[in-house]
């Protein structure tokens, strides 16, 4: 039996290549966590990251789950921005500015009483602090997005491409709430050598009046 992937079975939002594209992003939910500072150095980023992936296999191996559909685990994403809303692609100077939500999204039928019940369990196995995840959707709406292989030092030409692209169609990013700078990471960063690193970058955007 194949297991649903929503990389597969949307594939207009997993899937880009090279060429940016403008795409509406519907309504997700998602184990999110918050936190500030440089990726590469922050202790409370790594935490972030481990709790999302263990609460989300927690969920994923409770087949008793009412609705429960076998799947694959949805690849990690992030909200990277600074003060005021704002990002700049040439970021290698500032990570320790960085405010960021990490996420990883979830199946329609992980409710909140399935995702308080993942919580209790990893907290059985683990001495994790669970109670700074939290279960929330939000609709992304248009976005212009892009995909880019290798360092994520390596994304200002990336990012400018994009935003090339964005303007031409008539289009502004926007950035503000939760549409922000979003990384979707295909593959585990944490496992990937960074020239096979492959990252869709997503911009908020609206319409030129």
């Amino acid at each position: 039996m194949a297991l649903f992937d929503f990389k597969k079975t949307h594939k207009n939002l997993y899937a880009p290549t090279a060429t940016p594209s403008i795409v509406n992003v519907p309504e997700m939910r998602f184990i999110m966590i918050d936190g500030k500072g440089n990726p590469n150095t922050s202790s409370s980023y790594k935490e972030a990251v481990e709790l999302l992936y263990g609460l989300s296999y927690a969920i994923r191996m409770n087949t008793s789950i009412e609705g429960y559909v076998p799947y694959v685990v949805a690849p990690l994403e992030g909200l990277w921005w600074f003060e005021n809303n704002s990002f700049e692609g040439h970021v290698i100077e500032r990570k320790d500015e960085f405010s960021w939500i990490m996420m990883i999204r979830q199946p329609d039928f992980v409710t909140p009483e399935v995702f308080e019940n993942a919580k209790k369990t990893l907290k059985k196995k683990k001495a994790v602090d669970v109670s700074i995840a939290r279960l929330e959707s939000f609709t992304e709406g248009l976005c212009g997005q892009i995909i880019h292989i290798g360092s994520y030092d390596d994304e200002p030409p990336t990012i400018a491409a994009l935003e090339r692209f964005i303007t031409t169609r008539g289009y502004q990013t926007v950035m503000g709430g939760l549409r922000q700078h979003h990384e979707i990471y295909l593959g585990d960063p944490r496992r990937t050598i960074q020239e096979k690193l492959k990252t869709i970058i997503r911009h908020p955007i609206e319409k030129i009046v």
